[in-house]
């Protein structure tokens, strides 16, 4: 076998064997009744993570937070994705939508 083929052989098998890089740690955060579930996330700090919000309600909401600088709609039997981090220890609010009903949901995610 020549030495090329030798080494993409080589190459491929490393590759091969080479343990899986991990994804970014996933939470979810379900909205139901215009609450956020849990209300209190708690994620490691240091850490990108990956945020999922699931929206199981029939109407719209947001998830807004000034801590983290995002702002998202959710729109009604859906989901998003968030990424955030790494975060600094800490505590950090988030809303839904100011609603004209004066039901707003709200949560924290604490980073420690």
């Amino acid at each position: 076998m020549p030495v090329q083929i030798r080494g993409m052989v080589l190459a491929l098998l490393i590759v091969g064997i080479r343990p899986a890089i991990s994804a970014d740690p996933e939470y979810v955060i379900q909205i139901k009744n215009h609450q956020f579930i849990p209300a209190e996330l708690r994620i490691p700090a240091g850490e990108k993570v990956q945020i999922v919000v699931d929206n199981q309600d029939d109407t719209p909401e947001e998830f807004e937070s000034y801590s983290l600088n995002r702002e998202k709609h959710v729109p009604p039997k859906s989901q998003i994705t968030l990424f955030i981090g790494p975060l600094a220890a800490g505590r950090y609010v988030y809303q839904g939508e100011d609603r004209t009903d004066g039901v707003t949901a709200l949560g924290v995610i604490e980073a420690r």
